[in-house]
């Protein structure tokens, strides 16, 4: 929102609109606001969205870890980050709500929402979400805008969301951190994947009670292999979905019984059907 960066020239914004951003899908949407736009205070943060195939512009460590959890759930098929709100109904809204809109040296700003987000769940195809950390709630002057934005989004009849740090479970997020780079999926050998898919299911069924971590120990000794390099194929492996666990269980704590393969021959036909 406004308020997390420097005020913004009236021909600043015009540039902005020319330039496109807060328009365009996928991997030609161009978010409203970049990293570079904000003082230099703060964390920030440039990641590429394997969904998006773009870079994704996040302002915040909880911005990043609300894009990550989003990123990794299934349902979830676009992810807009700092979409900007129509300045004109910002304006309408606060005036017939009594409050002052965000404004910086005689300028109105435009607001922006964290993430629109397109899923396949048929009861919210789309939804919206803005992620505060829970200090800034005790800013009455954040309250308003998070009020405004909320009536702005009720308006266009879509759910809006507030998340918080209290909202991201930990061992979720840390699980999503250590599989997101392994996501990449170009240039996949489904015949490789599913030769993989088999030998480690063998592996760990053999293995029930020992953890992922132990059992690739173990076979890195026994075929000669690089430490390691057991558990970047598992790793890869859990990033497709191949194996069916619980995210929230901390991968250290992962036990063999608690990864079960997906079945193989849906996974041919489904890897057969997303390259014709």
């Amino acid at each position: 929102m406004a308020s997390r960066r420097r005020g913004t020239t009236e021909a600043q914004f015009d540039k902005w609109v020319k330039e496109g951003r807060g328009s365009g899908q996928h991997a030609g949407y161009k978010p409203w606001l970049k990293v570079n736009d904000l003082p230099s205070q703060g964390r920030v943060h440039r990641i590429y969205g394997y969904k998006s195939r773009r870079t994704h512009h996040l302002l915040s460590d909880l911005e990043l870890a609300v894009f990550l959890m989003l990123e990794w759930h299934p349902s979830v098929t676009q992810i807009r980050e700092q979409f900007p709100l129509q300045r004109t109904l910002t304006r309408k809204l606060a005036k017939q709500a009594g409050i002052k809109h965000p404004c910086i040296a005689g300028v109105d700003q435009y607001m922006s929402s964290d993430f629109l987000v397109n899923s396949v769940e048929p009861d919210r195809p789309k939804f919206v979400l803005q992620a505060k950390y829970k200090e800034a709630l005790e800013d009455p002057h954040t309250v308003e805008k998070l009020e405004l934005e909320r009536r702005y989004w009720r308006s266009k009849s879509l759910p809006w969301f507030l998340v918080t740090e209290k909202e991201v479970p930990q061992a979720v997020l840390r699980n999503i951190q250590w599989l997101y780079p392994a996501q990449h999926r170009s240039e996949s050998d489904v015949e490789l994947d599913l030769q993989q898919i088999q030998f480690y299911a063998h592996h760990l069924e053999a293995n029930p009670d020992k953890t992922l971590v132990a059992v690739c120990k173990k076979l890195d000794v026994a075929y000669d292999l690089s430490p390691g390099d057991s558990l970047f194929e598992m790793r890869q492996l859990l990033a497709k979905r191949y194996f069916k666990f619980d995210i929230g269980v901390p991968n250290t704590k992962l036990k063999a019984k608690d990864l079960q393969p997906g079945d193989l021959s849906h996974i041919r036909e489904a890897y057969l059907v997303s390259n014709q």
